[in-house]
């Protein structure tokens, strides 16, 4: 198996297109050519991990966070990314990062998150905009189904829990065919009517190349008339943090408690509490202080995230609870994650988790 095939099973889960604008997702150090020997997971790919991954045999190492996030103009080991890049280059250790792309994910980072409170009812806090297209298409109508089911099985037409969806008119198409054609129907030379099925499907913007090369495929007609169409939707299934229910009410410190067990963390900073049950609770993996009104005008009863400033603290304004549980704590259970992603693919394929806690702090 090739490093390659590991990104692809990775990237099938959390396409690349899916991070932000800032991100540096992806394949940072190595060839993808190669020949994996093992993968070691971890959250930060730190000089120790890539130690780690030596020591136990991987040449490739899967991490959540970049290890570069901007251009690298020397390498010469000043700090500690330089000395990443030039030992993991020296020893033939490529490093892969998924980082945004997996926390916009529905069930990425922050699901994972979700699991360990339990919450049921799950939906994407702030979906994203910009990551879905339509394609407009016009077939015969005895063909319609051969090519509806081509575009189907290319990844068209999901939408939410929903797959297989379509829209399909009827009308009539003219067209003549010209000198050196061979139409389906029709002759050369002659306008041709034809009873024709216009078919509509979405399909996210990562799959547009594949979408088309199985309409082109499928279709009978030599020249396919087609058209799509960026849309301006919310995409329900990818987007920053998420909002769920527990299943049943708590009293407010008891969920707290409940929070710092679940997470391992060593202090939970809160907001003051506001004399309530709490059962809708939003939550973000890493940095969240920016959905925290998107929390709010969810009606949260706790946002769960880490990073806070000081000032932001007193944003929460008695309308929601903040609880900042930590940059790590909050995204621990990512190597779980990569492992499931993996494993689910390569049934025969164990990835080994890194056994080297990489969270810079450290609580009294």
């Amino acid at each position: 198996m090739k490093i390659k095939e590991i990104i692809q099973a990775i990237e099938s889960f959390a396409p690349l297109q899916y991070q932000e604008s800032y991100d540096n997702a992806g394949l940072i150090f190595g060839d993808a050519s190669r020949e994996v020997t093992n993968v070691l997971l971890t959250l930060d790919a730190t000089e120790e991990v890539i130690d780690e991954a030596i020591a136990r045999g991987c040449n490739l190492v899967v991490a959540h966070h970049p290890i570069v996030f901007g251009g690298l103009k020397k390498i010469t080991g000043a700090n500690y990314v330089e000395r990443v890049a030039i030992k993991a280059i020296k020893h033939d250790v490529a490093v892969y990062a998924a980082h945004t792309n997996l926390d916009n994910v529905r069930d990425g980072v922050c699901a994972e998150m979700g699991r360990r409170l339990g919450l049921v009812k799950t939906r994407v806090l702030q979906p994203k905009k910009g990551l879905l297209k339509k394609l407009y298409t016009f077939v015969p109508v005895a063909d319609a189904e051969k090519v509806r089911t081509a575009l189907f099985e290319a990844g068209a037409g999901h939408i939410g829990k929903y797959s297989e969806c379509s829209f399909n008119g009827q009308g009539e198409g003219t067209f003549k065919a010209g000198e050196g054609t061979d139409p389906y129907v029709g002759t050369q030379g002659s306008r041709h009517f034809e009873v024709e099925t216009k078919l509509e499907v979405i399909f996210p913007l990562y799959l547009e190349g594949r979408v088309i090369s199985a309409l082109l495929s499928s279709h009978p007609y030599e020249e396919v008339a087609y058209d799509v169409v960026a849309l301006d939707n919310a995409y329900q299934e990818v987007g920053s943090g998420l909002i769920g229910e527990l299943p049943e009410e708590m009293e407010e410190m008891q969920f707290l408690r409940y929070v710092k067990e679940q997470f391992g963390t060593g202090c939970v900073k809160y907001t003051p509490l506001r004399g309530k049950s709490v059962k809708k609770i939003a939550l973000c993996g890493g940095a969240g202080s920016f959905l925290l009104k998107r929390a709010i005008g969810a009606g949260a009863d706790v946002y769960i995230s880490s990073d806070f400033k000081y000032h932001e603290f007193f944003d929460a304004d008695n309308q929601v609870i903040i609880a900042d549980i930590g940059h790590f704590e909050s995204e621990q259970f990512t190597v779980e994650l990569f492992y499931h992603i993996l494993t689910e693919k390569f049934r025969n394929f164990a990835p080994l988790k890194s056994t080297i806690k990489t969270n810079p702090v450290n609580y009294l």
